[in-house]
């Protein structure tokens, strides 16, 4: 995911993913809080329901993302307070993906705000208030 931001002024640049309409009605009810690791929310370019940022260098939310690609049958993932998350750590930031929900929710968290769990924990309540989990043969 390209992530672009000046040092904490203006509109944060988050791509906003194109899902089903179905999975952007999930999106839209996601209730996202206003503080993530102590940061402060900030307004994300474009526009779009389905994007958040907190912070400088900016943690970055999209809700409906594809499947992701990286993903084999054989990856663990991690399991965060009844949250299954899919780390990519191509470099940093890292980028986790909420799995085995009816919609994808990508997580790009800087090497700033280390421990990354701490971050998914906060986001993670969110998500699981909001997003229904998949029926098991659908994971």
């Amino acid at each position: 995911m390209l992530l672009t931001a000046g040092c904490g002024a203006g509109a944060v640049q988050v791509p906003a993913p194109r899902p089903d309409a179905a999975t952007a009605r999930l999106c839209a009810g996601l209730r996202l809080p206003e503080k993530v690791h102590g940061q402060s929310r900030r307004d994300t370019e474009p526009e779009s329901a389905l994007t958040a940022a907190w912070g400088s260098p900016a943690i970055a939310l999209r809700c409906g993302v594809p499947r992701p690609a990286a993903l084999r049958p054989t990856d663990q993932l991690q399991q965060i307070n009844g949250v299954s998350w899919f780390g990519q750590p191509a470099d940093q930031p890292v980028t986790w993906t909420a799995m085995a929900r009816q919609a994808y929710v990508e997580v790009t968290i800087p090497a700033k705000y280390a421990p990354p769990g701490d971050v998914l924990i906060e986001l993670g309540e969110a998500i699981k208030s909001s997003i229904p989990v998949k029926p098991e043969n659908q994971l």
